[in-house]
Protein backbone atom coordinates (compact mmCIF):
# COMPACT_ATOMS: atom_id res chain seq x y z
CA UNK A 1 0.00 0.00 0.00
CA UNK A 2 0.91 3.75 -0.73
CA UNK A 3 1.46 6.14 2.10
CA UNK A 4 -1.85 7.30 2.13
CA UNK A 5 -3.57 4.10 1.62
CA UNK A 6 -1.93 2.56 4.81
CA UNK A 7 -3.13 6.00 6.64
CA UNK A 8 -6.44 6.10 5.53
CA UNK A 9 -7.00 2.27 6.03
CA UNK A 10 -6.66 3.33 10.06
CA UNK A 11 -9.13 5.65 12.14
CA UNK A 12 -7.77 8.33 13.86
CA UNK A 13 -8.73 9.61 17.46
CA UNK A 14 -10.76 12.92 18.53
CA UNK A 15 -7.51 15.10 18.81
CA UNK A 16 -9.18 15.97 22.40
CA UNK A 17 -8.44 12.34 23.56
CA UNK A 18 -4.83 12.47 22.01
CA UNK A 19 -4.43 15.40 23.94
CA UNK A 20 -5.19 13.53 27.50
CA UNK A 21 -2.36 11.43 26.72
CA UNK A 22 0.12 14.24 27.39
CA UNK A 23 -1.93 16.12 29.97
CA UNK A 24 -3.22 18.67 27.99
CA UNK A 25 -6.30 20.00 28.93
CA UNK A 26 -9.01 20.86 26.31
CA UNK A 27 -10.21 23.97 27.02
CA UNK A 28 -6.22 24.90 25.55
CA UNK A 29 -7.07 23.69 22.77
CA UNK A 30 -8.38 25.49 19.97
CA UNK A 31 -10.16 22.99 17.13
CA UNK A 32 -9.71 22.62 13.68
CA UNK A 33 -11.75 19.83 13.61
CA UNK A 34 -11.47 16.34 15.10
CA UNK A 35 -8.35 15.65 13.68
CA UNK A 36 -5.71 19.07 14.68
CA UNK A 37 -5.97 21.89 17.27
CA UNK A 38 -3.83 25.02 18.32
CA UNK A 39 -2.20 24.76 21.55
CA UNK A 40 -3.00 28.02 23.88
CA UNK A 41 0.55 27.55 25.53
CA UNK A 42 -0.18 30.21 27.51
CA UNK A 43 -2.95 30.32 29.49
CA UNK A 44 -0.94 27.36 30.90
CA UNK A 45 2.49 28.71 31.48
CA UNK A 46 2.36 32.08 30.97
CA UNK A 47 4.64 33.64 33.59
CA UNK A 48 7.41 30.69 32.19
CA UNK A 49 6.95 32.36 28.55
CA UNK A 50 7.50 35.63 29.63
CA UNK A 51 10.82 34.81 31.17
CA UNK A 52 14.00 37.17 31.01
CA UNK A 53 15.02 36.45 27.71
CA UNK A 54 18.36 35.09 26.27
CA UNK A 55 21.29 37.31 27.93
CA UNK A 56 23.65 36.72 25.05
CA UNK A 57 25.82 34.78 27.54
CA UNK A 58 27.05 32.14 25.08
CA UNK A 59 29.79 31.27 27.61
CA UNK A 60 26.89 29.59 29.92
CA UNK A 61 27.92 26.53 31.12
CA UNK A 62 26.20 23.24 29.90
CA UNK A 63 25.64 22.06 33.51
CA UNK A 64 23.91 25.50 34.26
CA UNK A 65 21.01 24.57 32.33
CA UNK A 66 17.89 25.08 33.62
CA UNK A 67 16.21 21.04 33.90
CA UNK A 68 13.07 20.38 32.69
CA UNK A 69 11.06 17.15 33.65
CA UNK A 70 11.59 15.49 30.17
CA UNK A 71 14.54 14.13 28.85
CA UNK A 72 15.40 15.78 25.36
CA UNK A 73 15.86 13.41 22.24
CA UNK A 74 17.16 15.22 19.36
CA UNK A 75 17.27 13.17 16.37
CA UNK A 76 20.02 13.90 13.19
CA UNK A 77 21.69 12.27 10.46
CA UNK A 78 24.05 11.92 7.67
CA UNK A 79 23.79 14.41 4.51
CA UNK A 80 20.64 13.89 2.45
CA UNK A 81 20.55 12.16 -0.58
CA UNK A 82 18.07 12.02 -3.44
CA UNK A 83 16.91 8.83 -1.92
CA UNK A 84 15.40 10.37 1.43
CA UNK A 85 16.97 9.32 5.28
CA UNK A 86 13.79 8.88 6.84
CA UNK A 87 14.76 11.22 9.94
CA UNK A 88 10.96 12.38 10.36
CA UNK A 89 10.13 8.62 10.01
CA UNK A 90 12.75 7.32 13.07
CA UNK A 91 11.44 10.56 14.80
CA UNK A 92 7.91 9.37 14.77
CA UNK A 93 8.85 5.65 15.02
CA UNK A 94 10.77 6.35 18.45
CA UNK A 95 7.73 8.23 19.91
CA UNK A 96 5.47 5.64 19.46
CA UNK A 97 7.98 2.65 20.65
CA UNK A 98 8.20 4.70 23.91
CA UNK A 99 4.64 4.97 24.08
CA UNK A 100 4.95 0.95 23.60
CA UNK A 101 7.20 0.75 26.09
CA UNK A 102 4.40 2.79 28.92
CA UNK A 103 6.65 5.93 28.60
CA UNK A 104 5.32 9.44 28.72
CA UNK A 105 6.42 10.83 25.29
CA UNK A 106 5.90 13.28 22.94
CA UNK A 107 7.77 14.29 19.12
CA UNK A 108 8.04 17.91 18.20
CA UNK A 109 8.06 17.83 14.20
CA UNK A 110 8.43 21.08 12.07
CA UNK A 111 5.86 22.05 9.58
CA UNK A 112 6.79 21.02 6.20
CA UNK A 113 7.26 24.19 3.45
CA UNK A 114 5.13 23.67 0.30
CA UNK A 115 8.49 24.76 -1.82
CA UNK A 116 9.39 20.79 -1.50
CA UNK A 117 6.03 19.39 -1.58
CA UNK A 118 5.42 20.54 -4.59
CA UNK A 119 9.08 20.56 -5.63
CA UNK A 120 11.33 17.26 -5.61
CA UNK A 121 11.70 16.48 -1.27
CA UNK A 122 7.46 15.93 -0.88
CA UNK A 123 6.51 16.34 2.06
CA UNK A 124 7.57 15.98 5.68
CA UNK A 125 4.82 13.48 7.52
CA UNK A 126 6.79 10.43 7.97
CA UNK A 127 6.11 6.89 5.88
CA UNK A 128 4.85 3.83 6.06
CA UNK A 129 3.39 2.84 9.58
CA UNK A 130 5.14 5.70 10.88
CA UNK A 131 3.26 8.65 9.79
CA UNK A 132 1.45 11.96 11.59
CA UNK A 133 -2.11 12.52 10.13
CA UNK A 134 -3.93 14.50 8.66
CA UNK A 135 -0.89 14.00 6.28
CA UNK A 136 -2.50 16.13 3.24
CA UNK A 137 -3.55 18.74 5.58
CA UNK A 138 -0.26 19.15 7.49
CA UNK A 139 1.80 19.24 4.19
CA UNK A 140 -0.55 21.98 2.35
CA UNK A 141 -2.45 24.70 4.57
CA UNK A 142 -2.43 22.49 8.12
CA UNK A 143 -3.99 25.92 10.42
CA UNK A 144 -2.01 28.58 8.52
CA UNK A 145 0.91 29.27 9.88
CA UNK A 146 3.26 29.52 7.10
CA UNK A 147 0.75 31.72 5.64
CA UNK A 148 0.64 33.93 8.58
CA UNK A 149 4.59 34.27 8.77
CA UNK A 150 4.39 35.31 4.66
CA UNK A 151 1.25 37.66 4.98
CA UNK A 152 3.53 39.41 8.35
CA UNK A 153 6.96 39.44 6.37
CA UNK A 154 5.37 41.15 3.29
CA UNK A 155 3.32 43.47 5.34
CA UNK A 156 6.50 44.85 6.86
CA UNK A 157 7.66 45.15 3.10
CA UNK A 158 4.76 46.98 1.98
CA UNK A 159 5.41 49.23 5.05
CA UNK A 160 8.57 50.00 3.79
CA UNK A 161 7.65 51.32 0.30
CA UNK A 162 5.16 52.78 1.42
CA UNK A 163 6.98 55.06 4.05
CA UNK A 164 9.72 55.72 0.99
CA UNK A 165 6.62 56.79 -0.76
CA UNK A 166 4.94 59.12 1.67
CA UNK A 167 7.98 61.35 2.05
CA UNK A 168 10.77 58.77 3.46
CA UNK A 169 11.17 60.68 6.93
CA UNK A 170 13.53 57.94 8.00
CA UNK A 171 15.64 58.58 4.91
CA UNK A 172 16.04 55.08 3.77
CA UNK A 173 18.30 54.71 1.05
CA UNK A 174 19.22 50.71 1.37
CA UNK A 175 15.95 48.65 1.80
CA UNK A 176 17.90 45.45 2.92
CA UNK A 177 14.47 43.73 4.22
CA UNK A 178 13.35 41.11 1.69
CA UNK A 179 9.51 39.71 0.72
CA UNK A 180 8.90 36.46 0.57
CA UNK A 181 6.38 33.25 -0.66
CA UNK A 182 6.12 29.75 0.13
CA UNK A 183 6.62 28.27 -3.12
CA UNK A 184 9.53 27.64 -5.24
CA UNK A 185 9.86 29.85 -8.14
CA UNK A 186 13.28 31.22 -9.15
CA UNK A 187 11.95 33.81 -11.50
CA UNK A 188 11.47 35.72 -8.08
CA UNK A 189 15.52 35.31 -7.53
CA UNK A 190 16.03 38.59 -9.18
CA UNK A 191 12.94 41.44 -9.62
CA UNK A 192 12.75 44.95 -9.96
CA UNK A 193 10.76 47.50 -7.54
CA UNK A 194 9.20 50.39 -8.82
CA UNK A 195 7.49 53.21 -6.94
CA UNK A 196 7.46 56.78 -6.64
CA UNK A 197 10.68 57.98 -6.57
CA UNK A 198 12.32 54.52 -5.78
CA UNK A 199 13.42 51.86 -8.26
CA UNK A 200 15.75 48.96 -7.04
CA UNK A 201 16.56 45.31 -7.74
CA UNK A 202 15.09 43.13 -4.85
CA UNK A 203 14.75 39.01 -4.40
CA UNK A 204 12.63 37.43 -2.52
CA UNK A 205 13.39 34.07 -0.17
CA UNK A 206 11.31 31.00 0.76
CA UNK A 207 9.27 31.34 3.74
CA UNK A 208 10.88 29.05 5.62
CA UNK A 209 14.08 30.88 5.11
CA UNK A 210 13.06 34.08 5.91
CA UNK A 211 14.24 35.91 9.20
CA UNK A 212 10.37 36.33 10.62
CA UNK A 213 10.30 32.22 10.26
CA UNK A 214 13.20 31.98 12.38
CA UNK A 215 12.31 34.60 14.81
CA UNK A 216 9.27 32.75 15.35
CA UNK A 217 11.23 29.46 16.14
CA UNK A 218 13.85 31.26 18.21
CA UNK A 219 11.87 33.11 20.51
CA UNK A 220 10.95 31.95 23.66
CA UNK A 221 7.92 34.16 25.04
CA UNK A 222 5.60 36.40 23.59
CA UNK A 223 7.48 39.58 24.86
CA UNK A 224 11.10 37.85 23.07
CA UNK A 225 9.22 37.15 19.69
CA UNK A 226 7.96 41.31 19.72
CA UNK A 227 11.25 42.44 20.79
CA UNK A 228 12.66 40.58 17.85
CA UNK A 229 10.39 41.32 15.52
CA UNK A 230 11.11 45.57 16.35
CA UNK A 231 14.72 44.73 15.81
CA UNK A 232 14.66 43.56 12.58
CA UNK A 233 16.76 45.92 10.44
CA UNK A 234 15.05 46.58 7.30
CA UNK A 235 17.42 48.95 5.96
CA UNK A 236 19.96 51.89 5.93
CA UNK A 237 19.75 55.65 5.92
CA UNK A 238 22.04 58.06 3.99
CA UNK A 239 23.94 58.16 7.08
CA UNK A 240 24.36 54.18 6.99
CA UNK A 241 22.25 53.73 9.86
CA UNK A 242 19.81 50.80 10.48
CA UNK A 243 16.13 51.47 9.66
CA UNK A 244 14.28 48.64 12.44
CA UNK A 245 10.36 47.63 12.39
CA UNK A 246 10.17 49.66 15.40
CA UNK A 247 10.98 52.84 13.94
CA UNK A 248 8.53 51.71 11.14
CA UNK A 249 5.78 51.53 13.51
CA UNK A 250 4.00 47.98 12.48
CA UNK A 251 5.56 45.95 15.55
CA UNK A 252 2.41 45.66 16.65
CA UNK A 253 0.57 44.67 13.35
CA UNK A 254 2.67 42.36 13.01
CA UNK A 255 2.19 40.48 15.92
CA UNK A 256 -1.63 40.80 15.27
CA UNK A 257 -0.88 38.88 12.15
CA UNK A 258 1.02 35.82 13.92
CA UNK A 259 -1.73 35.43 17.18
CA UNK A 260 -2.38 32.00 15.99
CA UNK A 261 0.87 31.18 14.49
CA UNK A 262 2.81 31.41 17.75
CA UNK A 263 0.65 28.64 19.05
CA UNK A 264 2.17 25.32 18.20
CA UNK A 265 0.12 22.82 16.35
CA UNK A 266 -1.52 19.01 17.74
CA UNK A 267 -2.02 15.97 15.59
CA UNK A 268 -1.19 11.87 16.26
CA UNK A 269 0.83 9.19 14.75
CA UNK A 270 -1.12 6.16 13.03
CA UNK A 271 -0.64 4.54 16.26
CA UNK A 272 -2.73 7.75 17.93
CA UNK A 273 0.31 9.18 19.75
CA UNK A 274 0.31 12.91 20.12
CA UNK A 275 2.63 14.98 18.06
CA UNK A 276 3.23 18.62 18.50
CA UNK A 277 4.27 20.48 14.83
CA UNK A 278 5.71 23.81 14.61
CA UNK A 279 8.14 26.16 13.03
CA UNK A 280 9.57 25.21 9.86
CA UNK A 281 12.93 27.01 9.17
CA UNK A 282 15.08 24.83 6.37
CA UNK A 283 18.31 23.93 7.83
CA UNK A 284 20.74 24.43 4.71
CA UNK A 285 19.79 28.06 4.31
CA UNK A 286 18.47 29.20 8.46
CA UNK A 287 18.82 27.31 11.55
CA UNK A 288 16.25 23.94 10.74
CA UNK A 289 14.52 23.57 14.13
CA UNK A 290 11.57 23.10 15.72
CA UNK A 291 10.54 26.62 17.56
CA UNK A 292 11.65 27.00 21.07
CA UNK A 293 8.32 27.36 22.71
CA UNK A 294 7.31 24.25 21.31
CA UNK A 295 10.01 22.25 22.88
CA UNK A 296 10.34 24.08 26.24
CA UNK A 297 6.68 23.22 26.25
CA UNK A 298 7.18 19.17 25.71
CA UNK A 299 9.35 19.42 27.82
CA UNK A 300 7.47 20.27 31.01
CA UNK A 301 4.80 18.11 29.77
CA UNK A 302 6.89 14.67 29.11
CA UNK A 303 8.77 12.40 30.39
CA UNK A 304 10.61 11.74 26.97
CA UNK A 305 10.84 14.43 23.72
CA UNK A 306 11.82 13.36 20.57
CA UNK A 307 13.18 16.41 17.88
CA UNK A 308 14.19 16.65 14.64
CA UNK A 309 16.69 18.90 13.04
CA UNK A 310 16.73 19.22 9.50
CA UNK A 311 19.44 17.93 6.90
CA UNK A 312 22.60 16.47 8.06
CA UNK A 313 23.78 16.49 11.57
CA UNK A 314 26.75 19.06 9.96
CA UNK A 315 23.37 21.77 9.56
CA UNK A 316 20.86 21.16 11.47
CA UNK A 317 22.36 19.15 14.91
CA UNK A 318 25.02 21.68 14.80
CA UNK A 319 22.59 24.38 14.47
CA UNK A 320 20.42 22.81 17.54
CA UNK A 321 23.59 22.70 19.30
CA UNK A 322 25.06 26.07 18.75
CA UNK A 323 22.05 28.40 18.34
CA UNK A 324 19.14 26.42 19.76
CA UNK A 325 20.80 25.40 22.88
CA UNK A 326 22.11 28.46 24.13
CA UNK A 327 19.08 30.94 23.52
CA UNK A 328 16.74 28.00 24.92
CA UNK A 329 18.82 26.68 27.74
CA UNK A 330 18.24 23.12 26.77
CA UNK A 331 20.96 20.46 25.54
CA UNK A 332 19.67 17.03 24.14
CA UNK A 333 20.22 14.15 26.99
CA UNK A 334 20.63 11.87 23.73
CA UNK A 335 21.57 12.35 19.99
CA UNK A 336 20.01 9.98 17.63
CA UNK A 337 22.18 10.04 14.59
CA UNK A 338 20.30 8.23 11.36
CA UNK A 339 21.84 6.72 8.59
CA UNK A 340 20.69 4.45 5.45
CA UNK A 341 22.48 1.41 3.40
CA UNK A 342 21.54 3.65 -0.04
CA UNK A 343 22.78 6.68 1.56
CA UNK A 344 26.53 5.28 2.47
CA UNK A 345 26.67 3.94 -1.21
CA UNK A 346 25.35 7.21 -2.62
CA UNK A 347 28.45 8.51 -0.67
CA UNK A 348 30.46 5.81 -1.72
CA UNK A 349 29.55 7.18 -5.43
CA UNK A 350 27.37 4.10 -6.54
CA UNK A 351 25.55 4.44 -9.53
CA UNK A 352 21.82 5.04 -9.31
CA UNK A 353 20.70 1.69 -10.76
CA UNK A 354 22.90 0.01 -7.58
CA UNK A 355 21.92 1.35 -5.10
CA UNK A 356 19.29 -0.86 -4.37
CA UNK A 357 21.97 -3.50 -5.03
CA UNK A 358 23.74 -5.31 -2.50
CA UNK A 359 27.62 -3.77 -2.00
CA UNK A 360 29.76 -3.54 0.64
CA UNK A 361 31.90 -1.86 -1.41
CA UNK A 362 30.08 0.72 -1.68
CA UNK A 363 29.31 1.36 1.92
CA UNK A 364 33.10 0.94 2.64
CA UNK A 365 33.97 3.44 0.68
CA UNK A 366 30.51 5.77 2.05
CA UNK A 367 30.56 5.15 5.43
CA UNK A 368 33.28 7.61 6.36
CA UNK A 369 30.58 10.14 5.61
CA UNK A 370 28.92 8.55 8.54
CA UNK A 371 32.01 8.55 10.52
CA UNK A 372 32.37 11.84 10.32
CA UNK A 373 28.76 12.98 11.47
CA UNK A 374 29.63 10.72 14.31
CA UNK A 375 32.66 12.38 15.18
CA UNK A 376 30.93 15.56 14.71
CA UNK A 377 28.38 14.96 17.02
CA UNK A 378 30.94 13.11 19.95
CA UNK A 379 32.58 17.25 20.01
CA UNK A 380 29.62 17.75 22.17
CA UNK A 381 28.69 14.66 23.77
CA UNK A 382 29.18 11.16 24.55
CA UNK A 383 25.45 10.30 24.53
CA UNK A 384 24.85 8.76 20.88
CA UNK A 385 22.80 6.42 19.87
CA UNK A 386 23.43 5.23 16.54
CA UNK A 387 20.51 4.11 14.13
CA UNK A 388 20.15 2.55 10.83
CA UNK A 389 16.78 3.14 9.23
CA UNK A 390 16.10 0.13 7.49
CA UNK A 391 14.87 -0.40 3.53
CA UNK A 392 13.00 -3.68 2.40
CA UNK A 393 15.92 -3.93 0.03
CA UNK A 394 18.57 -3.95 2.50
CA UNK A 395 20.51 -7.38 3.19
CA UNK A 396 21.62 -8.94 6.11
CA UNK A 397 25.37 -8.80 5.00
CA UNK A 398 25.06 -5.62 4.34
CA UNK A 399 23.45 -4.87 8.33
CA UNK A 400 25.73 -7.14 9.90
CA UNK A 401 28.75 -5.64 8.25
CA UNK A 402 27.64 -1.86 8.97
CA UNK A 403 27.50 -3.52 13.17
CA UNK A 404 31.08 -4.65 12.97
CA UNK A 405 32.09 -1.36 11.30
CA UNK A 406 30.89 0.84 13.55
CA UNK A 407 31.59 -1.34 17.07
CA UNK A 408 35.25 -1.81 16.02
CA UNK A 409 35.63 1.80 15.31
CA UNK A 410 32.82 3.37 17.77
CA UNK A 411 32.25 0.76 20.22
CA UNK A 412 28.77 1.79 19.71
CA UNK A 413 25.93 -0.77 18.45
CA UNK A 414 23.94 0.22 15.48
CA UNK A 415 20.77 -0.30 16.23
CA UNK A 416 17.85 -0.86 13.54
CA UNK A 417 14.05 0.81 13.25
CA UNK A 418 11.88 -0.68 11.43
CA UNK A 419 9.02 1.49 11.90
CA UNK A 420 8.30 2.11 8.28
CA UNK A 421 6.84 -1.62 7.63
CA UNK A 422 5.90 -2.41 11.53
CA UNK A 423 5.29 1.14 13.40
CA UNK A 424 6.38 1.56 16.98
CA UNK A 425 7.07 -2.59 17.45
CA UNK A 426 9.98 -1.22 15.15
CA UNK A 427 11.83 0.58 17.10
CA UNK A 428 11.42 -0.85 20.50
CA UNK A 429 15.24 -2.21 20.46
CA UNK A 430 16.08 1.69 19.16
CA UNK A 431 13.85 3.11 22.09
CA UNK A 432 15.04 0.99 24.71
CA UNK A 433 18.60 2.29 24.53
CA UNK A 434 17.72 5.63 24.42
CA UNK A 435 15.94 5.33 27.83
CA UNK A 436 19.06 3.58 28.53
CA UNK A 437 21.36 6.49 27.44
CA UNK A 438 19.12 8.84 29.35
CA UNK A 439 19.07 6.80 32.86
CA UNK A 440 22.71 7.25 32.82
CA UNK A 441 23.64 10.11 31.51
CA UNK A 442 25.74 12.78 33.54
CA UNK A 443 27.30 15.92 33.04
CA UNK A 444 30.60 14.95 32.21
CA UNK A 445 29.49 13.44 28.64
CA UNK A 446 28.00 16.86 28.00
CA UNK A 447 30.58 19.49 26.68
CA UNK A 448 29.96 23.14 25.37
CA UNK A 449 29.29 23.83 22.27
CA UNK A 450 31.32 25.10 19.49
CA UNK A 451 30.84 28.75 19.56
CA UNK A 452 31.95 29.38 23.44
CA UNK A 453 34.84 30.76 24.14
CA UNK A 454 34.84 32.78 20.80
CA UNK A 455 36.15 36.04 21.17
CA UNK A 456 34.10 37.98 17.85
CA UNK A 457 31.82 36.36 15.10
CA UNK A 458 34.43 35.75 12.82
CA UNK A 459 35.72 33.20 15.70
CA UNK A 460 32.73 32.01 16.13
CA UNK A 461 32.50 31.31 12.44
CA UNK A 462 35.57 30.13 12.21
CA UNK A 463 35.05 27.55 15.24
CA UNK A 464 31.80 25.93 13.56
CA UNK A 465 33.72 25.28 9.71
CA UNK A 466 36.84 24.01 10.94
CA UNK A 467 35.46 21.60 13.49
CA UNK A 468 32.37 20.77 11.76
CA UNK A 469 33.19 20.59 8.19
CA UNK A 470 37.41 20.23 8.45
CA UNK A 471 38.14 22.86 5.79
CA UNK A 472 42.14 22.76 5.06
CA UNK A 473 41.63 26.64 4.25
CA UNK A 474 39.08 29.55 4.40
CA UNK A 475 37.90 31.80 1.39
CA UNK A 476 36.70 35.14 3.14
CA UNK A 477 35.54 36.29 -0.30
CA UNK A 478 34.24 39.56 0.98
CA UNK A 479 34.02 41.58 4.48
CA UNK A 480 32.25 40.72 7.60
CA UNK A 481 31.27 43.94 7.95
CA UNK A 482 30.20 43.33 11.39
CA UNK A 483 27.03 45.93 11.82
CA UNK A 484 28.35 49.44 13.66
CA UNK A 485 27.31 50.28 17.59
CA UNK A 486 25.55 47.09 17.69
CA UNK A 487 25.31 45.59 21.32
CA UNK A 488 24.00 42.15 19.87
CA UNK A 489 25.86 38.68 19.95
CA UNK A 490 25.30 37.17 16.72
CA UNK A 491 25.31 33.36 16.35
CA UNK A 492 26.76 31.81 13.55
CA UNK A 493 24.08 29.94 11.11
CA UNK A 494 26.07 28.48 7.81
CA UNK A 495 23.90 28.19 4.73
CA UNK A 496 25.41 25.69 2.26
CA UNK A 497 24.04 22.51 0.25
CA UNK A 498 23.19 19.83 2.37
CA UNK A 499 24.12 16.91 0.16
CA UNK A 500 28.11 17.48 1.49
CA UNK A 501 29.68 17.91 4.78
CA UNK A 502 31.49 20.79 2.42
CA UNK A 503 30.45 23.96 0.86
CA UNK A 504 30.57 21.86 -2.47
CA UNK A 505 27.02 19.24 -3.61
CA UNK A 506 29.71 17.15 -5.65
CA UNK A 507 32.07 16.54 -2.64
CA UNK A 508 30.91 13.29 -1.22
CA UNK A 509 31.77 11.17 1.38
CA UNK A 510 34.40 13.25 3.73
CA UNK A 511 36.39 15.56 1.95
CA UNK A 512 39.38 17.10 3.54
CA UNK A 513 41.84 19.34 1.90
CA UNK A 514 39.75 21.36 0.37
CA UNK A 515 39.04 25.41 0.79
CA UNK A 516 35.59 26.41 2.24
CA UNK A 517 34.14 29.80 0.28
CA UNK A 518 31.96 32.60 1.99
CA UNK A 519 30.48 34.47 0.21
CA UNK A 520 28.89 37.17 2.58
CA UNK A 521 28.09 37.61 6.23
CA UNK A 522 24.29 38.84 6.75
CA UNK A 523 23.59 39.85 9.77
CA UNK A 524 19.53 39.35 10.62
CA UNK A 525 19.48 41.80 14.01
CA UNK A 526 16.14 40.51 15.06
CA UNK A 527 16.74 36.18 14.92
CA UNK A 528 20.37 37.88 16.32
CA UNK A 529 21.99 35.84 13.44
CA UNK A 530 25.15 35.83 11.36
CA UNK A 531 23.66 33.75 8.44
CA UNK A 532 27.03 32.66 6.43
CA UNK A 533 26.52 31.90 2.47
CA UNK A 534 28.61 29.60 1.60
CA UNK A 535 29.35 28.15 -1.68
CA UNK A 536 25.87 28.53 -4.22
CA UNK A 537 23.35 27.89 -2.03
CA UNK A 538 19.94 30.39 -3.12
CA UNK A 539 17.34 31.53 -0.23
CA UNK A 540 14.90 31.11 -3.20
CA UNK A 541 14.69 27.33 -4.45
CA UNK A 542 13.53 26.79 -8.36
CA UNK A 543 11.26 23.75 -9.28
CA UNK A 544 13.07 20.73 -10.67
CA UNK A 545 12.81 19.65 -14.05
CA UNK A 546 10.24 16.76 -13.14
CA UNK A 547 8.72 18.24 -9.45
CA UNK A 548 6.66 16.70 -7.66
CA UNK A 549 3.17 18.61 -8.72
CA UNK A 550 3.13 17.23 -11.73
CA UNK A 551 2.20 13.72 -10.23
CA UNK A 552 -0.26 15.18 -7.89
CA UNK A 553 -4.23 13.98 -8.76
CA UNK A 554 -7.41 15.71 -7.36
CA UNK A 555 -10.51 13.63 -8.48
CA UNK A 556 -14.16 14.48 -7.15
CA UNK A 557 -12.37 15.44 -3.53
CA UNK A 558 -9.83 12.63 -3.68
CA UNK A 559 -6.41 13.62 -3.36
CA UNK A 560 -3.09 11.64 -4.74
CA UNK A 561 0.33 12.40 -4.59
CA UNK A 562 0.75 14.90 -1.82
CA UNK A 563 3.57 12.38 0.26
Amino acid sequence: MTDLEIENSIKMENIIEVAKKVDIDSKNLELYGNDKAKINIFNEYNEFYTATPFNNDINRSIKDYPKYRGNLILVTSINPTPYGEGKTTVSIGINDALRLLNKNSVAVLREPSLGPVFGIKGGATGGGYAQISPSIDINLHFTGDFHALTSANNLIASVIDNHIYQGNDLDIKNVTFKRCLDVNDRALRNITINTKNCEREEKFDITAASELMAILCLATSTNDLKRRISNITVGYNSKNIPVTVKELGCTDAVMILLKDAIKPNLVQSLEHNPIIVHGGPFANIAHGCSSIMSIKYALNKADYVITEAGFGADLGAEKFLDIVSPIAQIFPDCIVVNFTLRALKHNGYAPKEEINTESIEYIDKGICNLYRHIENMQNYTNNIVICLNKFNTDTTKEINHVKELIKDKYNLDVMVCDSYSNGGKGSIDLANLITKVCETKNANKLKKPLITNASNIKEAITNVITKTYHTKDINWTSDINYPKNSDITFLPCIAKTQYSISDNPKLLGSPENYTFTINKVEYRTGAELAVVHAGSINTMPGLNKDPNLLHMKYDNGKIEGVK
